[in-house]
């Protein structure tokens, strides 16, 4: 039996969306599902960002990322929306959703 040093152990946390962010996000998804804009999503967890990718079609892709990132020189999460005509960086999800949502969900009555 062999014991691992503890300078093996580094610190390589994933950021992860909290369980409130996911909903704020999962609620403007079905959204765009219920109106038929979006088909499908995927989720990416990395060491310093996660991403929320929605996709048109289930072949093609991403229309939307929703990227939640961690910006080392001020120890600070930001979150941005990257199309490939949009690119900006917000310090509030909500934010990032008001605009998400009217850019791209037209409700009908």
């Amino acid at each position: 039996m062999s014991l691992v040093p503890s300078t093996s152990i580094s610190n390589n946390h994933k950021l992860y969306f909290s369980k409130n962010e996911l909903s704020k996000i999962l609620n403007l998804y079905s959204l765009g599902v219920s109106n038929g804009s979006w088909k499908d999503y995927s989720i990416l967890f990395a060491k310093n960002e996660a991403n929320f990718y929605i996709y048109k079609h289930t072949l093609a892709s991403p229309e939307w990322i929703l990227n939640k990132f961690l910006e080392k020189k001020r120890k600070k999460i930001f979150y941005k929306l990257i199309n490939k005509n949009y690119n900006n960086k917000f310090d509030n999800l909500d934010i990032l959703i008001r605009i998400l949502f009217r850019k791209n969900i037209y409700l009908t009555n």
